[in-house]
This record gives C-alpha cells, structure tokens and sequence, in this order.
C-alpha cells in the first residue's frame, strides 16, 4: 500500500489505536510439519476470517505480516499467487483470508514481525497502541512478534482460537508464557470487546 493510501486509510478509519496483525496465513504450508499444522492452522483461520470481517466493519486496519520464506526476489503478490495457482496444502487458508485493497502487508525475513521489517514504522505512523496478534505458528513467529510487540509498549491481545501450530500442546504452552510474560489477553476474539478498545475503556476481564 502506497503513502498515499495510507493517507486515505487513516482519515477513513475512525481510530487507528488498534491494529490487527495476521501472522504468516498466507503460506503454502509445504514443509515438513506442514501437514500437522494445517490441522490445526485450519479451524484457527476460520476463526480469524470472523475476527477480520468485525474489525474491519468498526474500521480497525489489518495488517499482514508475512514471512518471505527465504525468497528474497519475492514479494507479496507473488506469494499469493503462488498460494493460490500451484496446488499447495495452504491454498484454503489463503483464498478465505486474501487481503483486500485496503489492508496493509509487511514482509519479514524473519520469525519476528518486527525484525528487519517496517512493522514498527507503520505503526507509529497509524498511532496505533494495542495489537490483535493472530496466526502461525502460535510457539514461534506468533510468540516472537509478541514478544518484540511487549518491549515496544504494545498493549496485546492473542487470542488463543485464532493461533495454531504444529502441536496443541506447544501452542497451549506459547499462549501461557504470552499471557503470564507479556501481559497478553488470550480471550477467544469473540469475547475480545473491539469497541472499548477503540474508546480507550479497560475492557472487563474474560
């Protein structure tokens, strides 16, 4: 998204204080693991796919981190489409969470969302301060963005049916160490209450 659409996006939004982030839902899931993940990631993206379409009806932006997977000629177009055109294991999760025109992308090169990345600028510019982190895989590029999201000074919130990994076990372990280490509210995001965030209330315990 150009300088000029973020322009656009911020003056249509009414707040920018919150920002969904989704995590590495567009991959084609072709590695090893893949197959163990995407049972998981699966219901996980269902789920996300409902969290998008209410934030997005209150004008909270979405923002997709995506990893590059070691392609460095690539972009995000190019991952899409390959999601998409070459009959990959991820080709479902990408076509029910495609970006729309007006979200906002961000490559990383690495498990963080914030490392080497214009993560950290795009979000001072939109004056965002609370973060919905969700995606895959939960124990890693979830847990690591979350991780450098708390020593910013993001107020987080991870909700714990819209991450997956490779183990349940793994995934239920990272929601813990973000919710007791970095003060993450890990509600399902049915529960999370979008719009005294926006208002700037303490939303009520889950």
């Amino acid at each position: 998204m150009t300088a000029k659409n973020i322009l656009h996006s911020q003056k249509k939004n009414r707040s920018c204080r919150v920002a969904l982030i989704l995590i590495d839902v567009i991959n084609d899931m072709e590695f090893p693991q893949g197959a163990q993940l995407i049972r998981y990631a699966e219901p996980a993206a269902q789920r996300c796919a409902a969290l998008k379409r209410r934030v997005k009806a209150l004008g909270i932006p979405v923002i997709y981190v995506n990893d590059n997977f070691g392609h460095w000629q690539s972009d995000f177009k190019k991952q899409v489409s390959h999601c998409l055109e070459d009959g990959v294991r991820g080709e479902a999760i990408a076509r029910l969470l495609l970006a729309e025109e007006d979200d906002f992308f961000v490559l990383k090169p690495k498990h963080s969302g914030f490392y080497s990345s214009a993560l950290a600028v795009l979000l001072k510019y939109l004056g965002t301060e609370t973060l919905i982190l969700a995606g895959f895989a939960g124990n890693l590029c979830v847990l690591y963005t979350a991780n450098d999201a708390y020593m910013r000074d993001f107020r987080l919130f991870v909700p714990r049916d819209c991450t997956a990994s490779e183990q349940k076990e793994a995934n239920d372990y990272a929601l813990e160490q973000m919710k007791h280490c970095l003060k993450a509210d890990i509600r399902i995001a049915a529960r999370i209450p979008l719009r005294d965030l926006l208002a700037r209330r303490r939303p009520a315990d889950p």
